[in-house]
């Protein structure tokens, strides 16, 4: 089986509301190694620590210093798998794979679409980091599932660079999408209902369950060469509830990069 590179980004300085997903790595880490649970994935794949190259969880004080430690730890050809940390990081993360595998598909899972230019006056707000991807044209293809924040501006971004954005009043199980190209997944918590995941910092009523999430993980149906999880806020988690769905979703997406 192929080995999957982990890396844990403590990073949360560009969060334009709360404090808090720098402290989820090593949370999800637990989770995953609870002995509640066990490690296997709902397709019998038995997700051990043996599958990974754990490069360990970094502190980063620079913004760009992410792109520096994901350079270091991509190596073309082993996914590699980044627990975050706010959204700001996917951009900095992917910018790296774009310069290993040239352009490629993006399924972006989350309650808001993060298509602003700009957010509280910085460009790299964890508000920003699609818009940054696709203004600089780092990507074959972006969808993004589960949206239903979607204001005038980011309507107008989504239109002018072709996002195909399935919002959640018209999300439809059966109809999920299809990518012909490799994939790098980034899976934000708050896609959730909060009912399902009450640890994020930006509580957005309407969600997807648990289960949804789960089925559009293993709907899949191209290699995953990248994910990341991100948002989860430990600060406003109950009994370790999203705790254990980050660790649940992270097998399931080791599943599918395997």
């Amino acid at each position: 089986m192929t080995r999957i590179t982990l890396q844990g980004v403590l990073y949360d300085d560009k969060s334009s509301f709360l404090k808090g997903p720098r402290l989820a790595p090593p949370l999800i880490r637990e989770a995953y190694h609870s002995n509640s649970a066990n490690y296997f994935s709902e397709d019998g794949t038995s997700i051990t620590p043996d599958l990974l190259k754990d490069q360990g969880d970094y502190s980063v004080s620079e913004y760009f210093d992410i792109e520096k430690i994901t350079t270091e730890n991509l190596e073309k050809g082993s996914p590699l798998l980044t627990l975050g940390g706010d959204h700001s990081i996917t951009f900095p993360i992917f910018k790296v794979f774009q310069k290993v595998y040239g352009s490629i598909d993006i399924l972006h899972i989350d309650a808001h679409s993060d298509l602003y230019s700009k957010l509280d006056g910085d460009p790299f707000s964890h508000a920003c980091p699609f818009y940054n991807i696709i203004k600089n044209n780092l990507a074959n293809r972006l969808v993004q599932v589960g949206i239903r924040t979607l204001n005038s501006e980011q309507r107008e971004t989504a239109k002018k660079y072709g996002v195909e954005i399935i919002e959640m009043k018209d999300f439809d199980a059966t109809k999920l999408p299809t990518f012909q190209n490799p994939l790098y997944l980034s899976f934000d918590l708050d896609a959730l209902d909060p009912a399902f995941a009450p640890g994020v910092s930006h509580h957005e009523p309407g969600g997807l369950t648990t289960r949804q999430a789960i089925s559009i993980i293993q709907g899949i149906n191209v290699p995953i060469i990248g994910a990341d999880i991100v948002e989860y806020n430990p600060k406003r988690d109950i009994n370790n509830m999203t705790a254990m769905v980050c660790a649940k979703l992270f097998k399931e997406i080791v599943s599918k990069m395997v």
